[in-house]
């Protein structure tokens, strides 16, 4: 019953941070550090990613099938689903690469917290900044800043940078409003996601118990709710607020695990 209640907060947090530039893996991986949550080879806290993916296909739903209708005949609509392989395929090699890596060695509730202030002090930097905006539409970046991006959020695969903040970040740097940054953001995350979520499970479905199985069905249900709440609401804050509030959100949870890390262990 503990492990039921735990997967449960466990995937509302997963929801809550997918898509907000704080690290949803980082905290997962301090959450459940602290409440001795121990995953089957770290797969839970990756599979339960699916239940945000499906979140975010329900909410983009209509404007994905209509860019889907519309590959065979508009050009726009083909180079906007070729930007997003684009940027996707440096992950996918990379991550395929340093799987084991990344999964052995990486996930460490140390590293993850200076990284999280670390990223709370670049959003800081970055929010601050009077970047020239080239580009409003996320579906309209030029091939190469596609690629660039992708290069980026490969920073991510370091637990408690994030996806998203890594994501955002670099396309703001390469000339994208906030609100246009945050919604590629979203964009890249359905076929990254979803290969991380496929190559995980491969790699591990062979010995996931029934146990396992149960405790990832109720993080995914978790998470899919939670994400359609931050889903509907991101790009709206940010455009208005900017990123100040995820970065001092950053700074104060790595902090708060470091001091955690040193009384707890």
């Amino acid at each position: 019953m503990q492990n039921l209640f735990e997967a449960i907060v466990l995937g509302i947090v997963e929801g809550l941070t997918e898509f907000l530039p704080v690290s949803s893996t980082g905290h997962l991986l301090l959450l459940g550090h602290f409440l001795g949550f121990e995953s089957n080879g770290k797969t839970f806290e990756v599979l339960i990613q699916l239940g945000a993916i499906l979140a975010i296909l329900l909410v983009y739903f209509r404007r994905l099938l209509d860019i889907a209708l519309r590959l065979r005949t508009d050009p726009a609509a083909r180079r906007f689903v070729i930007g997003v392989l684009v940027a996707f395929l440096p992950a996918a090699v990379i991550g395929a690469l340093l799987h084991g890596f990344i999964k052995g060695v990486l996930f460490n509730p140390f590293l993850v917290c200076c990284a999280l202030i670390a990223g709370g002090l670049v959003l800081l930097v970055v929010d601050e900044l009077e970047l020239e905006v080239k580009h409003t539409d996320a579906t309209t970046f030029p091939l190469p800043m596609y690629l660039k991006i992708g290069f980026i959020q490969c920073l991510a695969m370091i637990p408690g940078v994030s996806r998203s903040g890594s994501t955002i970040v670099g396309a703001m740097l390469l000339g994208a409003s906030k609100r246009a940054a945050a919604e590629f953001s979203f964009f890249l995350a359905m076929p990254t996601m979803a290969g991380a979520f496929a190559y995980d499970l491969l790699k591990n479905y062979k010995t996931l118990t029934f146990d396992d199985t149960m405790l990832i069905v109720v993080g995914f249900v978790a998470a899919f709710f939670a994400a359609l709440l931050v889903v509907k609401t991101f790009l709206d804050y940010v455009s208005r607020r900017g990123f100040a509030l995820f970065a001092w959100w950053r700074i104060i949870v790595g902090a708060a695990g470091l001091a955690g890390l040193w009384v707890f262990g």
